[in-house]
Protein backbone atom coordinates (compact mmCIF):
# COMPACT_ATOMS: atom_id res chain seq x y z
CA UNK A 1 0.00 0.00 0.00
CA UNK A 2 1.43 3.45 -0.94
CA UNK A 3 0.00 6.14 0.80
CA UNK A 4 1.02 10.20 -0.07
CA UNK A 5 0.60 12.39 2.52
CA UNK A 6 0.12 16.40 1.33
CA UNK A 7 1.42 19.06 4.88
CA UNK A 8 0.97 22.64 4.30
CA UNK A 9 4.15 25.15 3.80
CA UNK A 10 2.53 27.79 5.21
CA UNK A 11 3.78 29.06 8.96
CA UNK A 12 2.31 32.39 8.81
CA UNK A 13 -1.01 32.72 11.47
CA UNK A 14 -2.75 35.49 9.41
CA UNK A 15 -1.66 39.34 10.54
CA UNK A 16 -1.12 38.15 13.72
CA UNK A 17 2.45 38.03 14.13
CA UNK A 18 2.29 34.25 15.36
CA UNK A 19 2.93 31.04 13.79
CA UNK A 20 1.05 28.46 12.26
CA UNK A 21 1.45 25.28 10.21
CA UNK A 22 0.74 21.20 10.56
CA UNK A 23 -0.86 19.51 13.47
CA UNK A 24 1.97 17.02 14.99
CA UNK A 25 -0.62 14.75 15.94
CA UNK A 26 -2.34 14.52 13.00
CA UNK A 27 0.45 13.75 10.89
CA UNK A 28 2.13 11.35 13.18
CA UNK A 29 -1.29 9.21 14.45
CA UNK A 30 -1.65 7.99 10.85
CA UNK A 31 1.64 7.46 9.98
CA UNK A 32 2.87 5.09 12.79
CA UNK A 33 -0.80 3.95 12.39
CA UNK A 34 -0.29 2.95 8.19
CA UNK A 35 3.55 2.49 8.84
CA UNK A 36 3.05 0.28 11.64
CA UNK A 37 0.42 -2.12 9.34
CA UNK A 38 3.15 -1.92 6.77
CA UNK A 39 1.85 0.53 4.69
CA UNK A 40 4.74 2.84 2.26
CA UNK A 41 4.00 6.66 3.39
CA UNK A 42 5.96 9.33 0.87
CA UNK A 43 6.01 13.11 1.97
CA UNK A 44 4.89 16.02 0.08
CA UNK A 45 4.36 19.66 0.32
CA UNK A 46 3.76 22.55 -1.80
CA UNK A 47 7.22 24.20 -1.48
CA UNK A 48 9.04 20.82 -0.46
CA UNK A 49 11.68 20.64 2.31
CA UNK A 50 11.04 20.68 5.77
CA UNK A 51 7.04 21.82 6.45
CA UNK A 52 6.38 24.28 9.52
CA UNK A 53 5.28 22.57 12.49
CA UNK A 54 2.55 24.65 14.40
CA UNK A 55 3.89 25.75 17.96
CA UNK A 56 0.84 25.19 19.37
CA UNK A 57 0.52 21.52 18.39
CA UNK A 58 3.46 21.29 20.40
CA UNK A 59 2.48 22.39 23.80
CA UNK A 60 2.39 19.93 26.61
CA UNK A 61 -1.36 19.85 26.98
CA UNK A 62 -1.57 18.28 23.26
CA UNK A 63 1.18 15.46 23.59
CA UNK A 64 -0.04 12.27 22.48
CA UNK A 65 1.12 9.19 22.24
CA UNK A 66 2.06 9.44 18.81
CA UNK A 67 3.52 12.82 19.10
CA UNK A 68 6.01 11.52 21.74
CA UNK A 69 6.80 8.50 19.08
CA UNK A 70 7.47 11.13 17.32
CA UNK A 71 9.64 13.44 19.25
CA UNK A 72 12.17 10.49 19.81
CA UNK A 73 11.95 9.13 15.70
CA UNK A 74 14.77 11.12 14.22
CA UNK A 75 14.28 8.56 11.32
CA UNK A 76 10.77 10.08 10.70
CA UNK A 77 12.03 13.80 11.68
CA UNK A 78 15.02 13.18 9.04
CA UNK A 79 12.25 12.21 6.32
CA UNK A 80 9.70 14.72 7.51
CA UNK A 81 12.60 17.76 6.64
CA UNK A 82 13.10 16.08 3.35
CA UNK A 83 9.12 16.40 1.67
CA UNK A 84 8.77 16.43 -2.11
CA UNK A 85 7.55 19.43 -4.18
CA UNK A 86 3.68 18.50 -4.91
CA UNK A 87 4.42 19.76 -8.56
CA UNK A 88 6.50 16.71 -8.73
CA UNK A 89 3.88 14.29 -7.82
CA UNK A 90 1.93 11.52 -9.58
CA UNK A 91 -1.39 10.45 -8.52
CA UNK A 92 -0.70 7.20 -10.74
CA UNK A 93 2.36 6.17 -8.18
CA UNK A 94 0.18 6.03 -5.03
CA UNK A 95 -3.01 4.35 -3.58
CA UNK A 96 -4.36 6.67 -1.55
CA UNK A 97 -3.93 10.53 -0.24
CA UNK A 98 -4.18 11.72 3.24
CA UNK A 99 -4.30 15.31 4.13
CA UNK A 100 -3.28 16.00 8.03
CA UNK A 101 -4.39 19.52 9.33
CA UNK A 102 -3.27 22.43 11.18
CA UNK A 103 -4.07 26.51 10.37
CA UNK A 104 -1.95 26.61 7.46
CA UNK A 105 -3.79 24.56 4.79
CA UNK A 106 -6.26 27.45 4.81
CA UNK A 107 -3.55 29.72 3.11
CA UNK A 108 -2.19 27.81 0.78
CA UNK A 109 -3.46 24.30 0.13
CA UNK A 110 -7.38 26.14 -0.29
CA UNK A 111 -5.41 27.65 -3.18
CA UNK A 112 -2.64 25.39 -4.48
CA UNK A 113 -3.34 24.20 -8.27
CA UNK A 114 -1.21 21.44 -7.81
CA UNK A 115 -3.14 20.16 -5.00
CA UNK A 116 -6.32 21.14 -5.99
CA UNK A 117 -5.19 18.95 -9.44
CA UNK A 118 -4.41 15.84 -7.27
CA UNK A 119 -7.53 15.55 -5.49
CA UNK A 120 -9.56 15.90 -8.07
CA UNK A 121 -7.23 13.26 -9.70
CA UNK A 122 -7.66 10.40 -6.96
CA UNK A 123 -10.82 11.05 -6.09
CA UNK A 124 -12.15 10.54 -9.62
CA UNK A 125 -9.65 7.65 -9.93
CA UNK A 126 -11.58 6.19 -6.91
CA UNK A 127 -8.85 6.06 -4.71
CA UNK A 128 -9.22 6.88 -0.49
CA UNK A 129 -8.75 10.50 -0.06
CA UNK A 130 -8.37 11.69 3.88
CA UNK A 131 -9.13 15.38 5.50
CA UNK A 132 -8.34 15.71 8.72
CA UNK A 133 -9.78 18.80 10.96
CA UNK A 134 -8.11 22.15 8.69
CA UNK A 135 -7.19 19.92 6.35
CA UNK A 136 -10.77 19.89 4.55
CA UNK A 137 -10.00 23.32 3.50
CA UNK A 138 -7.76 21.86 0.34
CA UNK A 139 -11.51 20.91 -0.81
CA UNK A 140 -12.39 24.51 -1.35
CA UNK A 141 -11.65 24.77 -4.68
CA UNK A 142 -11.69 21.37 -6.64
CA UNK A 143 -14.09 20.26 -8.66
CA UNK A 144 -15.17 17.38 -10.35
CA UNK A 145 -15.18 16.68 -14.26
CA UNK A 146 -18.41 18.18 -14.57
CA UNK A 147 -17.67 21.73 -13.28
CA UNK A 148 -19.55 20.86 -9.63
CA UNK A 149 -17.62 21.09 -6.08
CA UNK A 150 -16.13 17.50 -4.98
CA UNK A 151 -17.70 17.81 -1.84
CA UNK A 152 -21.35 18.92 -3.59
CA UNK A 153 -23.85 16.51 -2.30
CA UNK A 154 -21.56 14.57 -0.38
CA UNK A 155 -21.42 13.51 3.06
CA UNK A 156 -18.44 15.77 5.03
CA UNK A 157 -16.85 17.03 8.46
CA UNK A 158 -14.19 18.95 9.35
CA UNK A 159 -13.24 21.77 12.05
CA UNK A 160 -16.35 23.21 13.50
CA UNK A 161 -16.95 27.14 13.73
CA UNK A 162 -17.82 26.84 17.48
CA UNK A 163 -13.76 24.94 17.80
CA UNK A 164 -12.67 27.43 15.87
CA UNK A 165 -14.12 30.10 18.33
CA UNK A 166 -13.31 28.35 21.48
CA UNK A 167 -9.29 28.14 19.48
CA UNK A 168 -10.05 32.05 19.30
CA UNK A 169 -8.86 32.43 15.44
CA UNK A 170 -12.44 32.94 13.93
CA UNK A 171 -11.59 36.50 13.19
CA UNK A 172 -7.70 35.32 11.82
CA UNK A 173 -8.43 32.86 9.46
CA UNK A 174 -9.35 33.51 6.00
CA UNK A 175 -12.44 31.09 6.01
CA UNK A 176 -14.29 28.90 8.75
CA UNK A 177 -14.25 24.94 7.55
CA UNK A 178 -17.37 24.13 8.31
CA UNK A 179 -19.10 27.00 6.83
CA UNK A 180 -16.93 26.70 3.32
CA UNK A 181 -18.21 22.83 2.97
CA UNK A 182 -21.91 23.87 3.93
CA UNK A 183 -21.73 26.68 0.94
CA UNK A 184 -19.83 24.08 -1.37
CA UNK A 185 -22.92 22.02 -1.39
CA UNK A 186 -21.74 19.56 1.29
CA UNK A 187 -24.02 17.64 3.77
CA UNK A 188 -21.84 18.61 6.56
CA UNK A 189 -22.41 16.86 10.40
CA UNK A 190 -20.12 17.32 13.37
CA UNK A 191 -20.03 15.69 16.67
CA UNK A 192 -19.48 17.74 19.95
CA UNK A 193 -16.28 19.60 20.14
CA UNK A 194 -13.11 17.49 20.34
CA UNK A 195 -14.45 14.45 20.27
CA UNK A 196 -12.99 12.31 18.01
CA UNK A 197 -15.76 12.06 14.74
CA UNK A 198 -15.19 11.00 11.21
CA UNK A 199 -17.30 10.64 7.91
CA UNK A 200 -16.78 8.13 4.90
CA UNK A 201 -18.52 8.65 1.88
CA UNK A 202 -17.32 6.81 -1.28
CA UNK A 203 -14.09 6.90 -1.18
CA UNK A 204 -13.92 10.35 0.50
CA UNK A 205 -13.07 10.40 4.38
CA UNK A 206 -13.22 13.49 6.46
CA UNK A 207 -12.43 13.92 9.99
CA UNK A 208 -13.59 16.85 12.72
CA UNK A 209 -10.77 17.47 14.65
CA UNK A 210 -6.54 15.86 16.06
CA UNK A 211 -8.93 13.10 18.06
CA UNK A 212 -10.22 11.86 15.00
CA UNK A 213 -7.22 11.77 12.60
CA UNK A 214 -6.39 8.46 13.66
CA UNK A 215 -9.90 7.19 12.91
CA UNK A 216 -9.51 8.48 9.01
CA UNK A 217 -6.31 6.74 9.23
CA UNK A 218 -7.88 3.54 9.85
CA UNK A 219 -10.80 3.59 7.41
CA UNK A 220 -8.68 4.93 4.40
CA UNK A 221 -6.30 1.22 5.76
CA UNK A 222 -9.91 -0.43 5.60
CA UNK A 223 -11.01 0.54 2.12
CA UNK A 224 -8.04 -0.62 0.59
CA UNK A 225 -7.26 -3.53 2.55
CA UNK A 226 -11.06 -4.21 1.17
Amino acid sequence: MKFLFVLTSHDKLGDTGEKTGFWIEEFAAPYYYLTDKGAEVTLASPKGGQPPIDPSSDKPENQTEATKRFHNDKKLQEKLSKTLQLSEVKEKNYDAIFYPGGHGPLWDLANDKDSIKLLQSFYESNKPTGLVCHAPAALKNVKTSDGEFLVKGKNVTGFTNSEEAAVQLTDVVPFLVEDMLKNNGGNYSKADDWQPYSVHDGNLITGQNPASSEEVAEKLFNMLKN
